[in-house]
């Protein structure tokens, strides 16, 4: 089951490809990760250090005094956390290729959680797509709507 998987930021300055030995992966809701990445939770996959390759390495910042965290420092993007004294390291989930592989198994960090934000099944949903004012912006800009 294991495979090889890709990843990177928004602007693709920073590329990874990790070997996944499972679909696991977690929500994070801890008050660190609500601020490192302005949303109300992330969703992490653990990977092994040495199953991660870079292409291009992220840049780090020392987000505590255990931990550290991998982002692009073109676009912004956060790629990871880890303890330095770990084997182990998280990457975003939404930074691979295909993010949809992942199911999440675990809530972690749940004194911080926003309950209202775990319960949106019954939320109005819009598609990009569907929604004239993005489209329109995306062609006065470039000409075509993105694939």
């Amino acid at each position: 089951m294991s495979e090889t998987m890709t990843g990177g930021c928004q602007c693709g300055r920073v590329r990874y490809r990790v070997l996944i030995h499972n679909d696991d992966a977690y929500l994070c809701h801890c008050r660190m990760c609500q601020r490192a990445t302005g949303g109300v939770s992330i969703a992490f996959k653990n990977v092994k250090k040495a199953d991660v390759t870079w292409e291009r390495e992220p840049e780090h910042y020392a987000s505590s005094p255990i931990a550290s965290r991998g982002f692009c420092s073109a676009c912004g993007t956060p790629l990871t956390f880890a303890f330095p004294d770990s084997p182990n390291m998280d990457l975003t989930v939404g930074s691979f290729d295909a993010p949809e592989r992942f199911v999440p198994t675990s809530h972690f960090g749940v004194e911080s959680i926003h309950e209202a934000w775990q319960h949106t099944d019954d939320l109005p949903r819009t598609r990009c797509d569907e929604h004239a004012p993005l489209n329109d912006r995306w062609i006065k800009a470039t000409g075509a709507v993105p694939e």
